[in-house]
Parts: structure tokens; C-alpha cells; sequence
């Protein structure tokens, strides 16, 4: 299964994603295709809508102490609800949607999930730290929503100009 991430201004990325329902081969050929293409983008994470399969599906692998993403260290998070969140983070977030913008974003600090496994098992997850931050940040694009979208009308403006000279530059050359 070949994948492509899908970035931002596409329309797609505005989907909500709908509730897994059939746990089955096909499933897993998806997830094993998404943990491909996230760890060749560089990524830590990456919903099912960013590359257009609008499924309530996110995958995670969190880098270790030494920045590797060992396979044992994946997560595959389908179907994920917040029971519990508290207190507030910020922290500097990117995304393999919007390609080379970087900005701080606000966050709950703790958060607490139920979720479901690859073959359906319902699971139980608190997690804090970065984490945290990257489920939130992954379940937002399964609503539909860009981390973009969280900023101030400032910032979200100064986004807007910045991507615009970007997307410029590559096309002159």
C-alpha cells in the first residue's frame, strides 16, 4: 500500500473521520503503510485522514533518550476518546501536513484515553508530556482540525504569509 501524506491547503485534511468498526487485514495493511510512511517523513505521528483515509485512526512513536523510534515503541490508537484531561502545556508543534512551519501551541498537560488496538481491544491510556501533546495533536486532525488552527488571529495571519512565500519560492524553482 503505497501512501501519500496529504498537506495543507487540501481540502480532504477538513474531513471527520469516522469510527473503525471491522478489525481485519485490511486494517493492519493500513497501519503497517502509515508507520512506513511516518517514519520516512520523519515523523512522530500521523492520523489516517493525512493520508485520506478518513478513519479514527492515529499512529505514535515517540523518539527515546537517544532520537531513535524503535518499533516496540509504536502505538496504534483507534477509535480514541478523552475520558480526563488537566492542566495546560505549550509546546513548539509541527506537522507532516504543513511542511516546515513550526509554532507554539497550547495544550492540556495530562490526558487519559480510551482507545482500541489493532484487533479491537479496548485499552486504557494516561499520558503526559510530549505524548500527550501528540495524541491531542493527531485526534485533532481526526475532527478535522490543523494544529494551525489553534492560533491567535496574529499568528494565524503570519502563518498565512509565511506559507505563501514558501510555497513562492518552490515554485521558481
Amino acid at each position: 500500500m503505497n501512501l501519500t501524506i496529504l498537506t495543507y491547503p487540501d481540502k480532504r485534511l477538513k474531513q471527520v473521520s469516522k469510527n473503525v468498526t471491522v478489525f481485519d487485514e485490511k486494517l493492519h495493511k493500513l497501519l503497517d503503510a502509515m508507520n512506513n510512511v511516518m517514519l520516512a517523513s520523519n515523523g512522530i505521528g500521523l492520523a489516517a485522514i493525512q493520508v485520506n483515509f478518513p478513519l479514527n485512526i492515529l499512529i505514535l512513536n515517540i523518539p527515546d533518550s537517544d532520537g531513535e523510534q524503535p518499533p516496540e515503541n509504536l502505538m496504534e490508537i483507534i477509535n480514541p476518546v478523552i475520558m480526563k484531561k488537566n492542566g495546560t502545556t505549550t509546546y513548539q508543534e509541527g506537522c507532516l501536513s504543513v511542511p516546515g512551519f513550526y509554532e507554539d501551541v497550547e495544550r492540556f498537560d495530562t490526558i487519559s484515553i480510551s482507545y482500541q488496538d489493532r484487533d479491537g481491544n479496548t485499552k486504557i491510556l494516561d499520558a503526559d508530556n510530549l505524548l500527550s501533546i501528540a495524541i491531542q495533536h493527531e485526534m485533532d486532525h481526526l475532527s478535522g482540525k490543523l494544529f494551525i488552527e489553534k492560533l491567535s488571529y496574529a499568528r494565524r495571519k503570519k502563518f498565512e504569509k509565511e506559507y505563501k512565500r514558501m510555497l513562492k519560492e518552490k515554485n521558481e524553482r
